[in-house]
């Protein structure tokens, strides 16, 4: 997986390269759709307060991509967009080469439409020009286009970041004003949108300043080869290098165009369709579209290797992160209606055959089950099951000279307690050793204690009464 940026983006592969950031792909957590992340590299003055201007434009409109959403996380900032995977112009250029004119003028629209939009917020856009004009992968299908990159944009009227005789842009799409430093103006954009027609139609990059020159020396020239005089007019009015006899508005310019599209010849049968391919390419691995892939669960033991599991299950014994070792496994309690849980029955054992303890034969060696000759160290009764334990004879009975405790193997009798049996004559004891019985104590309190207790209930009925009997 990839980094989680601010808790929400999570950042998958870069899929292009600015002036300023590198922009990925990737998955918003929030909204559960995957997007485009442009983050910034630098972190100079200029360059934050150009990104704070980029991310706070918010233009809705279905040809222009503008930023969403941005965070920032330590010393990384970044903002979001749709994520648009065919490429742009300069893709398509790359495929095909020039393309035909109803399929420029389409184009065209497009991109007049959205930076009409863009004009009325009072936004003039500075950089127009093919790599940052993005497609949607249609297919063979209408083509879509996204006007993006508002990093250098202003508004009208809003204070530069950079000196007067500084150009800002790219350049091949400069207007001639911008070359001298005027403000920027409208006009302006719509100057690099006739360059960027020039290149759809020609399939290679403009020559601006001999254009202008042109211009300036012999006025407007005839269409170049391969490019319709209808369309050409309005690429002429775009191409103006006196801003004032250039067109003034998007809106203009887009009706122009309209009323020389109906002008323009049928496409043939032998014309080629242009079709915008996805120029992203397939998620990598761990991501789906419906967003990252969850990895498989393992199963095993908890302390087993990430990525091994166990290689045989055993019948019987469980699985999962609380299976308990095979050599603990419990069939599971039932359950009772309440809730609490029935024991297992304690385990039956064979009852030993009572034998008379015989006394070993000096010099012969205990076979390998005859216990030690020591005294045997009594069971731990604390670990033993409930039902398990024997229960002491009570202590006020007392023992007889047949329940001594001997050397050797007990033999536990009915009654009995273990390790006793019929002892010799020399071990019989002595009937002073013998325990009395406890004497029997009578229940309740003793009688100084109870005549006074007795004496204060019987005041305390008194005066009961005497207060019954006044009221």
């Amino acid at each position: 997986m990839g980094e989680v940026f601010a808790g929400r983006y999570e950042l998958i592969d870069p899929i292009g390269r600015g002036g300023v950031g590198a922009v990925w792909r990737a998955w918003d957590h929030r909204r559960r759709r995957y997007v485009a992340a442009k983050v910034l590299q630098q972190s100079d003055a200029h360059t934050l307060l150009r990104f704070v201007r980029e991310q706070a434009l918010r233009i809705e409109h279905p040809h222009v991509l503008a930023p969403a959403s941005w965070a920032a996380d330590d010393d990384k900032v970044l903002f979001t967009m749709d994520l648009i995977s065919g490429g742009s112009l300069a893709h398509v250029i790359g495929d095909y080469g020039p393309l035909p004119p109803r399929f420029v003028c389409t184009l065209l629209d497009q991109l007049l439409s959205g930076l009409s939009t863009v004009h009325a917020e009072g936004v003039v856009h500075r950089d127009i020009k093919p790599a940052n004009i993005l497609m949607e992968a249609t297919g063979t299908g209408r083509p879509h286009l996204r006007l993006s990159d508002f990093g250098i944009s202003m508004r009208k009227g809003e204070p530069r970041l950079t000196e007067t005789n500084y150009v800002v842009g790219t350049p091949g799409y400069f207007a001639p004003e911008q070359m001298m430093g005027a403000e920027p103006d409208f006009p302006a954009d719509l100057f690099a949108v006739g360059l960027v027609a020039l290149y759809l139609l020609q399939g290679k990059k403009p020559d601006s300043q001999a254009l202008v020159e042109h211009f300036a020396a012999y006025g407007t020239p005839s269409a170049p080869q391969g490019i319709p005089e209808p369309l050409w007019q309005v690429l002429a009015g775009l191409l103006q290098p006196d801003p004032q006899a250039r067109f003034r508005t998007a809106t203009g310019a887009r009706k122009a165009l309209t009323a020389a599209v109906e002008m323009l010849p049928e496409p043939g049968a032998e014309d080629e369709p242009v079709e915008v391919f996805d120029q992203i390419g397939p998620l990598p691995a761990g991501f789906g579209p419906a967003g990252p892939v969850p990895a498989p669960r393992q199963t095993g033991r908890p302390d087993a290797p990430h990525g091994q599991t166990q290689a045989a299950q055993q019948p019987g014994q469980q699985t999962g992160r609380h299976a308990a070792p095979q050599s603990y496994a419990q069939p599971p309690a039932s359950m009772s209606e309440t809730g609490s849980f029935h024991l297992q029955p304690p385990p039956q054992h064979p009852a030993a055959t009572p034998q008379a303890a015989q006394p070993g034969t000096p010099g012969t060696p205990h076979p390998a089950h005859t216990a030690s000759p020591y005294p045997a160290a009594p069971p731990d009764l604390s670990q033993a099951p409930t039902a398990a334990v024997r229960h002491e004879h009570a202590l006020t009975r007392p023992y007889t000279a047949q329940q001594v405790p001997v050397s050797g193997p007990g033999v536990s009798g009915a009654g009995a307690p273990p390790h006793f049996a019929q002892a010799a004559p020399s071990q019989v004891i002595p009937p002073s050793h013998t325990a009395a019985p406890a004497p029997q104590k009578r229940p309740g309190p003793s009688t100084k204690v109870a005549v006074p207790v007795l004496l204060v209930a019987l005041i305390c009925f008194a005066v009961g009464i005497w207060a019954l009997t006044q009221a």
